[in-house]
């Protein structure tokens, strides 16, 4: 087998126990935070380019719901976590017991819970992330928007400047009495920042 796609599966497959691991951990938070059984499913990860994240949710013009962080640290980040408004209203009923009403807008204790999670998700992953890498990364207040994911993402590069051109998705499922609500997970590193956390890794970047 070709060395570069031998290091290519490594990579990937690091990524995947990362992902794996961040899952368990948010499961337990969520389960704690709300006293009732939360699962999460093995999550699906994948690299892609930082462009075809608006693809990957629907499309430039999809309207989204959207928690936004910025990574601070030894490997500065974005993290974006994204799902439907109708998967946000469900997250909320099925795990929060909120009462939501589906064709209304969100108030402002439903947004302060959906921030609340998506914290917890962050957290989560950039715990395992950071056990693993031995660098230091926290996220800083999440952000969280409903517009189109065009604008959430041009957002982010307004705020932070050039994102990096990669991004790791973790397709994250919540599993609550067989239901299920997903959501998407999407860490950025700046441009420098990807090769930091491979190296860390003991992974070659080349």
């Amino acid at each position: 087998m070709d060395l570069f796609k031998d290091f290519a599966e490594f990579k990937m497959d690091v990524l995947k126990e990362i992902g794996n691991i961040g899952a368990g951990n948010a499961a337990t938070a969520l389960s704690c935070l709300l006293d009732k059984p939360i699962d999460m499913a093995v999550p699906k990860v994948q690299m892609l380019p930082f462009e075809a994240i608006a693809e990957r949710v629907g499309g430039a013009e999809e309207i989204v719901l959207a928690i936004f962080f910025r990574v601070e640290g030894e490997a500065p980040s974005n993290l974006f976590f994204i799902m439907t408004p109708d998967a946000g209203k469900k997250l909320l009923h099925r795990l929060a017991n909120l009462t939501v009403a589906k064709e209304s807008e969100f108030t402002e204790m439903e947004m302060s819970a959906l921030s609340e999670i998506g914290n917890i998700l962050a957290g989560s992953y950039l715990s395992s992330l950071a056990d693993f890498t031995g660098l230091s990364m926290w996220p800083t207040v999440p952000a969280l928007a409903i517009d189109m994911a065009g604008a959430i993402l041009s957002y982010g590069l307004l705020q932070f400047g050039e994102m990096g051109d990669d991004a790791l998705l973790i397709d994250t499922t919540f599993i609550e009495d067989q239901q299920q609500v997903e959501g998407q997970f999407f860490l950025i590193p700046d441009p420098e920042s990807f090769d930091k956390i491979f190296t860390s890794l003991g992974v070659p970047t080349k």
